[in-house]
């Protein structure tokens, strides 16, 4: 890719591109992928496994869902990602902010990958040091 912003979704955000929820996060998508990276987390891609194996009837979303974990990069959890979680998640712990484990397992993998996060979940705003922008203008 040219662009040299990796953008990494959230679990929400691959929720609501796989199902259609939001037509402009997918427009935002497609336009991006010309000149960006994007890309989600292992930790993502788990949730949306955990998520089908739920259903497992579901076979439209299956569908989607491959399709899109498939079109993208998806980023392993490693060490950097590890030690980042580590001081993140003490530094939210001492201003009595913490996320969910998962939330701040996902900003962590961002700011190891110095990736912008696409999300609509508001509770990463107070990650000071995380880049976000929201695709899902449309909800």
């Amino acid at each position: 890719m040219i662009g040299s912003t990796l953008y990494l979704l959230d679990s929400n955000m691959v929720g609501y591109i796989a199902s259609g929820r939001s037509p402009a996060a997918r427009i935002a998508m497609n336009r991006i992928a010309r000149y960006s990276s994007i890309a989600t987390s292992a930790i993502v891609e788990g949730e949306a496994r955990f998520g089908l194996a739920r259903n497992p009837e579901a076979t439209r979303i299956r569908a989607s869902v491959e399709a899109l974990l498939s079109g993208i990069g998806i980023l392993p959890w490693d060490s950097d990602a590890a030690r980042a979680y580590g001081t993140l998640r003490a530094e939210l712990f001492a201003l009595g902010k913490p996320l969910s484990t998962i939330d701040t397992l996902i900003a962590a993998h961002a700011l190891s990958a110095d990736a912008t996060l696409v999300t609509h979940d508001n509770a990463f705003r107070q990650v000071q040091a995380l880049r976000t922008v929201d695709w899902a203008t449309d909800l």
